[in-house]
């Protein structure tokens, strides 16, 4: 399960209906759940990192943001 807001939940579920898929238990949660053994790993990649901007603390995030810009080429 990745919380990714219910904007996202509609997005993932579109581009992907056999990686992504819902339960009634998490309709309105504003999460997706995903099938790993179908799921590239880019796309899982990308909704993990987007359930973490949305949840993590702002100092984690600046601290995220600093890093990535030390690391450009």
């Amino acid at each position: 399960m990745v919380k990714c807001g219910d904007e996202a939940v509609e997005v993932w579920l579109r581009a992907d209906p056999e990686a992504f898929f819902l339960t009634d238990h998490y309709r309105g949660y504003g999460a997706v759940l995903v099938r790993l053994g179908v799921v590239g790993a880019d796309t899982l990649r990308d909704v993990v990192v987007e359930s973490w901007r949305r949840i993590a603390p702002r100092k984690l995030l600046d601290e995220n943001v600093a890093r990535a810009a030390r690391t450009l080429p």
